[in-house]
């Protein structure tokens, strides 16, 4: 009894939390979420609104919390101590969950259970992060060092020369093993790129010892737990998939090489993956939302008449797929550009985030 003694003196009261798009409504509530997305910070919202002597929170990550202990006194304790909230952090589902009035979960697995909520948070988007931010006085400081440093909510007050590091040590962390970070390092070196696993798989084999089946195992527990996404190119599922990364910034904090484009198209991925449940890829077009007839392209630095050939490209394939407007994303152009048969308006990523 003595660790869920010791788990039922943890008091959250004095955590300050900022409010995020995504709340826990329902008494019983599963989170998933990539690591350091918030899954924490949404529990401790919701348990400020009970007493600390109502709830009884335990993180199966804290090596200190034996889980057969837990198994065996969990029920008998909810029960003694008259608890109406359960919480469970980083559970993996491998023991019956007693009976109690409430009950929130968070994991990094699918698992759906009847009588229960499923709510997926993901990083913060830009919106988000703005209120996160009391460092920089105005949205264009904010847009900088949310493209520089990433949309992970522990990153932003640490000072600017650890940040790096500290995305570094959040990658190792997560890692179960040199492999998986090895993995997760070739895939993020890669964001933004047309290319198959295979070709990855065929470049980490000369570096390191590992199965093809250990390889595509692995891609699919991270695709799964949301810290890769694979994005189809429309109507070709046979296509090479292109590849993101939950982090936009893990890519600078891998490698020297400067990938600049890649990063603010995975930026860029990531507010539209919030927003649309159908997402591809066309040629010579990053984003395409069918629902909305739109095109969404990233062109960091745009210059109207250097561009036009490009543009011309984009408007033929806009032409074959029925598509009536583009949205060019940029760092901080704005402008419209006249053309008689579709929309095109060229807008800079916090003016188009936000909108």
């Amino acid at each position: 009894m003595r660790i869920l003694e010791a788990c039922y003196e943890i008091n959250f009261s004095k955590v300050n939390f900022i409010e995020r798009k995504t709340k826990i409504t329902h008494p019983k509530t599963i989170i998933k979420g990539a690591p350091k997305t918030g899954k924490s910070y949404l529990i401790y919202d919701f348990l400020s609104n009970f007493k600390t002597s109502d709830y009884l929170y335990i993180d199966f990550s804290d090596p200190r919390n034996e889980k057969e202990s837990i198994e065996k006194n969990l029920a008998e304790f909810l029960k003694t101590n008259k608890i109406t909230v359960l919480v469970l952090e980083n559970f993996l589902f491998d023991f019956e969950i007693p009976s109690c009035e409430n009950i929130i979960i968070s994991t990094s697995i699918d698992k759906k259970i009847r009588g229960f909520k499923n709510i997926s948070i993901k990083a913060l988007d830009f919106e988000e992060y703005i209120l996160h931010d009391n460092k920089h006085q105005n949205i264009t400081q904010s847009f900088n060092s949310f493209l520089k440093h990433g949309n992970l909510a522990e990153i932003i007050n640490i000072e600017e020369h650890k940040k790096i590091q500290k995305l570094q040590e959040i990658l190792k962390i997560q890692s179960k093993n040199e492999t998986e970070f090895k993995i997760l390092k070739i895939l993020f070196e890669n964001i933004d790129e047309k290319k198959s696993l295979l070709q990855l798989f065929n470049i980490l084999k000369q570096s390191i010892k590992i199965s093809k089946d250990n390889f595509y195992n692995t891609c699919k527990i991270l695709e799964n737990e949301n810290r890769i996404y694979f994005l189809s190119k429309y109507n070709q599922e046979k296509a090479v998939k292109k590849i993101y990364s939950y982090n936009h910034s893990f890519l600078n904090a891998l490698t020297h090489n400067k990938k600049f484009k890649n990063e603010f198209s995975n930026m860029i991925f990531l507010e539209l993956v919030n927003r649309y449940k159908e997402l591809y890829y066309l040629d010579n077009i990053d984003f395409y939302i069918k629902s909305k007839k739109q095109a969404i392209v990233a062109i960091p630095f745009f210059n109207n008449f250097l561009m036009a050939a490009n543009v011309r490209k984009i408007i033929k394939v806009m032409t074959e797929y029925e598509i009536e407007e583009l949205n060019i994303i940029t760092i901080s152009n704005n402008e419209k550009i006249s053309n008689k048969n579709f929309k095109i308006n060229v807008i800079p990523f916090y003016e188009w985030a936000l909108s």
